[in-house]
């Protein structure tokens, strides 16, 4: 029997590995960036195309490589980062593993250009699959270039797999973020197709983090961001946290050691117990925090992302990190305290030692008699027979008949099964408890309707059939808004834009990343336009992808949850008549389509054994 274990390839051994470090377009740039600064580079210019599907270009003005290292530098497990496995607990760069270059080669199109400032010549390198098509000598620029064309050409399987552009751009953004927080002295250019995106000069972090995320939306940074500053032989902690009244449901969370980014549930937990009774469950504050602590005592060897990182003092550094964000939160009084300002005290009059107290005169008139002069209703007679005159004895009138088809009863008192009307249901039927349920008798019972999880029911199915069929109807608005967005919100709204004017949203371009929204539903007539937008945006940050189904799905949910009818608002029997026939109508009147019970029916054996 012959043998059958053999070495694979070094390209395929490449393309196995690639399929771990480069996951998406994402991953090349987050790889290209790092190793620019980790050349010193103060100055980093970045165009995509496609996404990046078809380019990824980094340049920058770093040190460069000699033509020996710019070859070496594609091969697997080349790194001038560490020479032993102990230099791994003591790295002060971002890469030391020596694979993201040729995993990125093997599985894409790459061209380098390079060049040292004492060298006159550079070097250009042309790599595809991992096989080298051409080498040589150019003349360019001090720095390096580094182009990545065409990625997972040779791997369609994979190159099938990658999202739509929006949802390849918005992780495409994510990783510059994290990178340019880090380094707000360093000055960054983004290009997508030709049109620069941001243009990010050396400035402090607050201004950095301004210039990232607070171009065009409300949130204004410089009021809500609170600073955080501690420094122990453990652990060094800056940065800025948010105010709890900014807080969002999906809020900009960022952790950093040593300048590296990093995901940590457990620090995470630290700030929210900080917030703890200031925010809503559902909502979470921002943060940008920094942590600095010895490298021997942190472990980035976990996963090829490196953003995966063990603490050997965790439990330690969760207490320090929890009192620092408390600190901040009681420096500048967002935690409620005691109040003194005597602006809206009661002035109280000071008496001296001397000064006589005497009652306040009273004036009064004893004689005053207030049954005097006054007019004496008498009741006027009754004629009574004048009460019988032309009375016609009415038949007793019957109460209209229901024919409630229920599907299992029982089953329906405990899990709100469905109920259809047969007939036309008379308003003198219902009552409204408590400006909240609706209530009306059936066959077995008592039926309570939640007046608002009904609402939102009927506006949900209505809403998802206008998109479904494009068929809406807009109320014009006379005085337009302006809509502004930042470009990373920009990226959500394109998504959601075309689904947002088939059910009767107007749109018109007025500049970069800018709307006049000038036609809007309906319903919506009343409501703050621009918030429901903005918060519409942040419910998609939560899932940064998502189908066109669940889209759909979502933006009518937003708007049926807007414009439904709220508890404690009162309404007549024709309303009340006009919801419940329009409940019934719906396809699931029992559940709202957050899932949630919307009636329910209380058994007559209940009242009964009340009695």
């Amino acid at each position: 029997m012959s043998d059958i274990i053999h070495l694979l390839p070094d390209s395929v051994a490449n393309q196995i590995a690639a399929g771990e470090v480069i996951q998406r377009p994402a991953s090349v740039l987050k790889e290209l960036i790092e190793n620019s600064i980790d050349a010193n580079a103060n100055n980093i210019i970045i165009q995509i195309k496609n996404a990046g599907r078809t380019l990824i270009q980094v340049t920058d003005n770093g040190k460069g490589m000699s033509e020996t290292d710019a070859r070496l530098a594609f091969e697997r497990h080349a790194t001038s980062k560490i020479s032993n496995v102990s230099d791994i607990y003591a790295l002060q760069s971002f890469g030391f593993r020596g694979e993201a270059l040729a995993s990125i080669a093997a599985v894409a199109q790459v061209e380098l250009q390079t060049r040292r400032k004492e060298d006159e010549l550079g070097t250009l390198i042309e790599i595809e699959g991992s096989k080298v098509i051409r080498q040589e000598s150019v003349l360019c620029e001090e720095g390096t270039t580094i182009r990545v064309k065409n990625l997972f050409f040779n791997v369609p399987a994979r190159r099938r797999f990658l999202k739509s552009d929006n949802v390849e751009k918005i992780h495409l953004l994510n990783e510059f973020y994290r990178i340019a927080l880090v380094y707000p002295d360093i000055r960054f250019s983004f290009f997508d197709d030709k049109e620069e995106i941001f243009k990010l000069l050396p400035s402090p972090l607050k201004l950095r983090i301004e210039n990232i995320f607070g171009k065009g939306t409300k949130r204004k940074w410089e009021q809500q961001l609170l600073p955080i500053e501690t420094n122990t032989p453990l652990v060094k902690i800056e940065g800025y946290v948010g105010r709890p009244e900014f807080a969002l449901k999906s809020a900009y969370q960022y952790f950093f050691v040593n300048a590296r980014y990093m995901r940590h549930p457990y620090f995470h937990k630290a700030v929210i117990s900080a917030y703890s009774q200031m925010i809503r469950p559902e909502e979470n504050p921002n943060y940008f925090i920094y942590l600095y602590v010895a490298p021997e005592t942190i472990d980035v060897n976990i996963h090829p992302a490196k953003t995966e990182i063990k603490f050997e003092n965790e439990q330690a550094i969760w207490s320090i990190l929890l009192a620092t964000v408390r600190e901040a939160l009681g420096k500048y009084n967002v935690i409620p305290s005691i109040n003194f300002n005597q602006e809206d005290a009661i002035d109280l009059p000071i008496i001296g030692n001397n000064e006589k107290i005497v009652p306040p005169h009273t004036v009064f008139n004893p004689n005053f008699n207030p049954f005097e002069n006054t007019l004496v209703n008498k009741r006027p007679p009754l004629n009574w027979e004048t009460l019988y005159r032309n009375f016609e004895k009415k038949e007793e009138s019957k109460p209209t008949s229901f024919q409630w088809i229920e599907n299992d009863i029982t089953a329906y008192a405990s899990s709100a099964s469905s109920i259809i009307a047969e007939e036309t249901l008379d308003s003198s039927h219902f009552l409204q408890l408590k400006t909240k349920y609706i209530l009306t008798a059936v066959k077995s019972g008592l039926l309570v309707i939640h007046q608002h999880k009904a609402h939102v029911r009927i506006l949900y199915d209505l809403y998802l059939s206008q998109i479904k069929h494009q068929k809406s109807s807009s109320q014009q608005l006379l005085f337009p808004e302006i809509l502004e967005l930042s470009e990373h919100e920009m990226l959500y709204f394109s998504s959601i834009k075309n689904d947002l004017s088939n059910v009767g949203f107007l749109f018109k371009s007025v500049g970069k990343n800018a709307f006049e929204i000038f036609g809007i539903p309906g319903p919506l007539d009343k409501m703050n336009i621009q918030a429901f937008i903005h918060e519409l945006i942040e419910k998609f940050k939560v899932k940064q992808s998502i189908s066109e189904e669940d889209l759909h799905q979502q933006i009518a949910l937003s708007m049926a949850e807007t414009s439904a009818i709220k508890t404690g608002q009162k309404l007549t029997q024709e309303e009340m008549t006009d919801l419940v026939n329009r409940l019934f109508a719906t396809e699931e009147p029992s559940f709202s389509p957050q899932g949630e019970k919307i009636l329910s029916i209380i058994p007559m054996e209940e009242f009964d054994s009340q009695f």
